[in-house]
């Protein structure tokens, strides 16, 4: 689903079923960014097509393009965003909080989701069972600290009242934790907050359901 609220020359190449990808489709929605849709297909190998390479030698998604360059990495790109379209912020004012936001994403982004992706598992093992067994372990290990760190400052949101980037790595996840069959009762307050998110439009917009070639 593309947005077109705002005038801007801009791509985002992306995957449904990435949650790094979905960080950022949710970011452009909440802040009504237009963006054309390119998708890659990861379990066609797409992102390692000599075309895909050329643009993103990391051969990763999500990546975004304007004014003739690409750029990688889903927080980078948040960063960006936030930097560039300042209204409806995804950061709290001070830098001590938004250093707590920053720290509850990598929680996510550096600590669970590198570990349960695709190329991880498949270098894990060949069985889908024990692929399926690697990404639950590491799923629920990295929950459990995150609901930990957010439980003193949560409230709708990860933390206080307002959506940050924290919920926007949060959700995704979460959505992964559940194609695992990680149960989420050990997690009530970040449950909480993620059923509250699935609620939210610019977050059903970007929802992996909601995306070209959705399966």
């Amino acid at each position: 689903m593309t947005t077109l609220k705002t005038e801007i020359n801009f791509t985002l190449y992306h995957y449904w079923r990435s949650s790094c990808s979905w960080r950022v489709r949710w970011a452009l929605n909440h802040k009504g960014i237009a963006y054309a849709d390119r998708a890659i297909n990861l379990l066609q190998n797409e992102q390692n097509s000599p075309d895909f390479l050329a643009k993103n030698p990391g051969g990763y998604v999500p990546a975004v393009e304007f004014d003739g360059e690409v750029f990688g990495e889903s927080l980078a790109i948040l960063e960006w965003i936030e930097e560039t379209h300042p209204a409806s912020p995804l950061l709290p004012k001070s830098p001590a909080d938004r250093l707590r936001v920053r720290q509850m994403c990598h929680v996510i982004a550096s600590g669970i989701q590198p570990i349960q992706n695709l190329a991880v598992m498949r270098r894990h093992s060949s069985d889908a069972s024990e692929q399926a067994k690697w990404a639950s372990h590491w799923i629920a290990t990295g929950l459990e600290k995150f609901e930990a760190l957010i439980t003193p400052y949560a409230d709708q949101f990860c933390f206080g009242g307002a959506l940050s980037f924290a919920d926007l790595c949060l959700v995704p996840q979460v959505h992964n934790a559940i194609r695992f069959n990680v149960s989420l009762l050990p997690y009530p307050v970040l449950a909480r907050i993620n059923a509250h998110c699935l609620t939210l439009p610019a977050c059903i917009a970007s929802a992996p359901q909601n995306q070209p070639g959705a399966s």
